[in-house]
């Protein structure tokens, strides 16, 4: 696999540095094709985006068997890239001055009085979005009902397993806890107000939580490469379960790229900003899978610039047989996704390692 992610680099820096679209096209086809043949996964989709020039690329199927290649508006399951939206909607609510990132998570909903905390210091949203209050990374099924209180009255009985703010534990808890916040902040239903707060403004109109219809869904499969459907809904919200396309993360990516765009600046600042720094955490675990994670954005892990490569802020996502990541180079208006459909988890670390090759072949330092 790194032997492939070199081949990319070099392949593509034969390419003459220019700015055709072909030229692009075809660096974005070629590293999705090689990787594609290389992977042995049912089927794949790339999308890129560069000085606002756009490529989507899919190979195999969007399901075993049914003849059908994945486009850009097929709709993924992309699991944990939810986070970064989760992020952007506090970020609009900070910028607004509706909410500030200090503030204690109990504050704005009575669902979450029972925080747990740490002599006397209470979960931040801060620390939610930046997987630093302390909680687990999920619930096990026995603590789903926990004295038959469902979540999010049941976290209460979740020890904290060190001081909000002084380590980083990757937590979906605490991003589900964070929906629960936004929600009481906005006085609206948290699906509701991301759709009319986030995704509507950015054209993100094939994005939301309500499961798509199956014949325009990226099938996911096991490490078996057996057939995952998807778990009955939860009304958690934060951590995972948005369904979305290609085409709208090249949107989203366009939006994140226009650092100079009035619409959103604010919000789009607050999104990007280093907030944790990991020097001095600890513990430090679960950051690290898709790069080496040197400070926290709002649901972003950033990466510090090295070698040729860029600074970059980026999240993987793994749901119901499906692998995503997105990432994205601010600084150097170039931003990728991909998704493959099979949970091949020597693919889904190393699909991270291609992806940054490309935006550093694309935007070197």
């Amino acid at each position: 696999m790194r032997l492939l992610a070199a081949l990319v680099v070099f392949v593509a820096a034969t390419i003459p540095a220019r700015s055709d679209q072909a030229l692009f096209d075809n660096t974005v086809e070629f590293t999705g094709q090689i990787f594609f043949l290389d992977s042995k996964v049912p089927g794949l989709i790339i999308g890129a985006i560069k000085d606002g020039e756009t490529a989507i690329y899919g190979f195999g199927e969007i399901a075993k068997g049914s003849g059908t290649a994945p486009d850009g508006a097929t709709r993924i399951g992309v699991g944990s890239i939810t986070k970064t939206l989760t992020g952007l909607a506090l970020a609009h609510l900070a910028a607004d001055g509706t909410v500030s990132l200090s503030d204690p998570a109990g504050r704005w909903s009575s669902d979450l009085n029972g925080l747990p905390d740490h002599d006397g210091r209470q979960i931040r949203l801060i620390d939610l979005v930046t997987h630093s209050g302390g909680l687990q990374r999920d619930l096990f099924p026995s603590e789903e009902t926990e004295g038959g209180k469902r979540f999010p009255a049941n976290v209460d009985t979740l020890p904290l397993l060190y001081a909000p703010g002084e380590g980083a534990l990757y937590s979906n808890i605490g991003f589900d806890v964070l929906a629960v916040a936004l929600e009481g902040a906005a006085e609206q239903p948290y699906p509701e107000f991301l759709r009319e707060r986030v995704l509507q403004p950015l054209g993100m109109d094939n994005t939301g939580y309500d499961r798509p219809a199956d014949e325009i869904t990226f099938k996911g499969y096991d490490w078996n490469g057996e057939r995952m459907e998807p778990p009955a809904p939860a009304e958690r919200y934060g951590a995972s379960r948005i369904y979305t396309t290609a085409e709208d993360l090249l949107r989203y990516l366009a939006w994140h790229l226009d650092r100079f765009g009035s619409e959103g600046m604010e919000a789009r600042r607050l999104s990007q900003a280093a907030w944790m720094q990991r020097d001095g955490l600890s513990p430090v675990y679960g950051l690290d899978e898709s790069g080496h994670m040197n400070t926290m954005g709002l649901g972003w892990v950033i990466m510090m610039p090295e070698g040729d490569r860029p600074l970059i802020l980026q999240k993987a996502g793994g749901a119901d047989g499906v692998f995503s990541y997105i990432a994205f180079a601010p600084n150097r208006n170039v931003g990728v996704f991909i998704a493959i459909n099979q949970f091949n988890f020597g693919a889904g670390m190393e699909m991270a390692h291609v992806v940054n090759d490309l935006i550093a072949t694309l935007a070197p330092r």
